[in-house]
């Protein structure tokens, strides 16, 4: 009996034809020379790099590779480099980790979650190269994807555009039945509107003179031989009498088991496309096709067509320079970027459009709902000023494929007149909770400390301007996303709060004249837990494990006697999943003010529910001392210590002090403000579980998971 040898495919030369581009994270020049010439021996094109530094590693991200291969570094680790890669420009880059020398096989699935593509022991030549093998496959096979959808769109706009150019008559078919057609069609063959070609057999309109030969070809091309798709019609329908023989041509539809038909009108036409040169002049993609390629490539049970335009523009716009002129309109698409997370497309009339999808409508309603924010006056910033910005927004489910310009255009009409959809709270779960505020003389220690009353005509012109927005309901709410290194509360985001005052941004937390008023801090901070609690009980919709670390001023801890209950209502009616869903952080300065009555607070605020957290902590010579004191649930440590990131001496201080804390009491810790990428990368080196900056996510209007883009 015969063998049958057999040959795995990702063995072939394929893969050996290309340059393989390697980027090898490790700290041992003979690993590098290993895997390098166990490459080149297999006649691989080789082009590979070696680092073991943050700072390299960051610059290299920047260039295009098939592979990374992580081994050891001295200041970088996997989960640095897999938190990076995440949010390159190539976030599905496979990495392969080196077998540590501490590795056991019950980790291998853990390291799999985390985003490793795969583990590999050099030790074990053979098996290394299969593993490499594999992962580049995949990597190439991605890239080549990429680059076929790529080709693809612009074959599919070319063709449209040729259509378009040209006025032909298109419609599509389906199993021989017109399901769409454009106005030339409907003109050609005599038809007033698109419900009376609906559901008509394609040969009660074509009328073939020769039956039998236009069937047999018309059952190849369905069957996919589009080769035979191009060809002239003589037409027995008096209403085309004039265009005989018809000049048709099939195409593949975006329709599942579809045809598009194109039938050119008149011989100048016909001679104008037959003439054109389509690979010397691409035409630049309009917006629907940008818009369909891009459902193409991320389907979604349901999507929605967000229209961004201007409610109203300053004059002081209109007075500046061109470039100032220019780059206003420009940075509107930017901030729009940064506050949707959304593929956004640019019109022609100076609007935007931005694509929203969801598994089913709920979550595109939570989305949307979220979006509302985005109403409230907004500061653009301009060449380091800063100018007014009004959105006006509106929405439109895509129901059916945009099958043309015309199509598209009644999408966008639809979003100009229907308003976004609102949070409609049920009766049982009503956020309006009248205040009952108690606001005695404090006493620290000193008559400077007591609260005296405040003559509201005298009031500072910032406290008058922040007591308006609030009465109109435009104190600016920001929430910013937590990286958990520990990948298990994904979730979490810190709530800040501010307002606009003469054209400027003003942070409610910085705003030291807020201190004279106490009844004002306390409706303030009342007013923003209801209103991001209004955003928490929205977002859990999509997201059911989300929970809010929301800062708070001292008043109303101090001088809210109602504030424990009040707080208890807000989770009721949250109606999240989870115990705890709301942190009310405090300044440690504020703490250190009066520990016994903020210790008491806190025993009652958790009694109701909350979680208690300390801002700004690390800065004094007593910080450690209050921490035995309160009974807290996380530190977001001060931004003199996130500072401490920048050099490996005072990053080792950082974490000496971080060690510290942790023997003292078991804390979550973060580190805020890791606004570049050296810094965010230097957190993964202290024991700080939760990191959040810029870099990760900026602070945005309302509430989404980048990690979810």
């Amino acid at each position: 009996m015969g063998s049958i040898k057999v040959r795995n495919p990702l063995l072939s030369k394929k893969l050996k034809r290309t340059e393989t581009r390697l980027l090898i994270i490790d700290d041992n020049q003979i690993r590098f020379n290993q895997i390098r010439d166990l490459l080149t021996d297999s006649e691989h094109q080789v082009h590979a790099i070696l680092l073991d530094d943050l700072q390299n590693f960051e610059k290299q991200l920047n260039l295009n590779w098939d592979l990374i291969i992580f081994g050891r570094a001295y200041d970088l680790k996997y989960e640095q480099a897999l938190s990076l890669v995440q949010l390159s420009s190539q976030p599905n880059l496979p990495i392969i980790l080196l077998k540590p020398e501490d590795y056991q096989a019950e980790q291998y699935a853990n390291l799999v979650k985390k985003g490793i593509y795969d583990i590999v022991d050099i030790a074990e030549p053979e098996s290394f190269y299969f593993g490499l093998i594999r992962a580049l496959s995949f990597s190439r096979l991605q890239q080549s994807q990429q680059h076929l959808m790529e080709e693809l769109e612009t074959a599919q706009i070319q063709t449209q555009s040729l259509v378009e150019d040209s006025r032909k008559a298109v419609a599509v078919i389906q199993e021989g039945i017109h399901i769409q057609a454009n106005a030339e069609y409907l003109t050609l063959f005599g038809l007033k509107n698109e419900d009376d070609v609906i559901g008509l057999p394609l040969l009660d309109l074509l009328q073939p003179a020769d039956l039998n030969d236009f069937k047999q070809r018309f059952k190849k091309i369905s069957q996919g031989q589009l080769d035979l798709g191009r060809f002239d019609l003589d037409s027995q329908n008096i209403a085309v009498a004039g265009q005989n023989p018809l000049k048709l041509e099939f195409i593949a539809a975006a329709e599942e088991d579809a045809l598009q038909l194109a039938i050119e009108i008149g011989s100048q036409n016909s001679n104008a496309v037959n003439n054109a040169p389509v690979e010397a002049s691409p035409q630049k993609p309009k917006a629907f096709q940008q818009l369909n390629r891009t459902i193409g490539q991320q389907p979604a049970n349901v999507n929605a067509l967000v229209l961004f335009t201007l409610a109203s523009c300053s004059d002081a716009i209109f007075q500046k320079d061109w470039n100032t002129y220019k780059s206003y309109f420009t940075n509107i698409k930017d901030f729009l970027k940064d506050q949707t997370h959304a593929p956004l497309f640019s019109l022609d009339n100076g609007a935007m459009v931005a694509l929203f999808q969801a598994d089913n409508q709920l979550k595109l309603e939570s989305k949307l709902i979220g979006l509302n924010t985005l109403s409230k006056p907004q500061l653009l910033s301009v060449n380091n000023e800063t100018y007014p910005l009004n959105l006006r927004m509106g929405y439109s489910v895509l129901d059916s494929d945009i099958r043309d310009e015309a199509h598209f255009e009644t999408f966008v009409a639809k979003a100009f007149n229907t308003a976004l959809p609102t949070n409609q709270q049920a009766p049982e779960i009503d956020l309006t909770i009248p205040l009952e505020i108690d606001i005695p003389s404090l006493d620290f220690g000193t008559p400077e400390a007591q609260i005296a009353p405040i003559v509201v005509s005298d009031e500072a012109p910032v406290i008058k301007a922040l007591r308006n927005c609030l009465e109109r309901g435009e104190i600016h709410l920001k929430y910013q996303q937590l990286y958990d290194k520990e990948d298990s509360h994904l979730y979490t985001y810190e709530v800040t709060s501010g307002f606009i005052f003469e054209n400027k941004w003003k942070d409610i937390a910085q705003l030291r004249e807020l201190a004279e008023d106490s009844e004002l801090s306390i409706k303030l901070d009342r007013w923003i837990l209801v209103e991001s609690c209004k955003q928490l009980h929205n977002f859990i919709t999509q997201f059911p494990e989300a929970k809010l670390i929301v800062n708070l001023n001292k008043e109303v801890l101090y001088n809210d006697r109602t504030f424990p209950e009040f707080i208890s209502k807000l989770i009721t009616i949250i109606r999240s999943k989870l115990k705890n869903p709301l942190i009310l952080q405090f300044a440690e300065e504020d703490i250190q003010l009066n520990i016994d009555a903020a210790q008491k607070a806190f025993v009652e605020l958790r009694k109701n529910g909350a979680e208690l957290a300390l801002r700004n902590f690390g800065h004094s010579m007593f910080s450690e001392s209050l921490l035995r004191q309160m009974d807290v649930h996380c530190l977001t440590l001060d931004s003199s210590l996130t500072k401490m990131l920048a050099n490996d001496k005072s990053c080792q201080e950082l974490q000496e002090k971080i060690t510290t804390y942790h023997e003292i009491k078991t804390v979550e810790i973060m580190l805020r403000e890791l606004n570049d990428m050296t810094l965010f990368a230097n957190a993964w080196n202290v024991e700080a579980r939760f990191i959040q900056g810029d870099y990760f996510q900026k602070k945005l209007d309302h509430l989404i998971d980048v990690q979810d883009q």
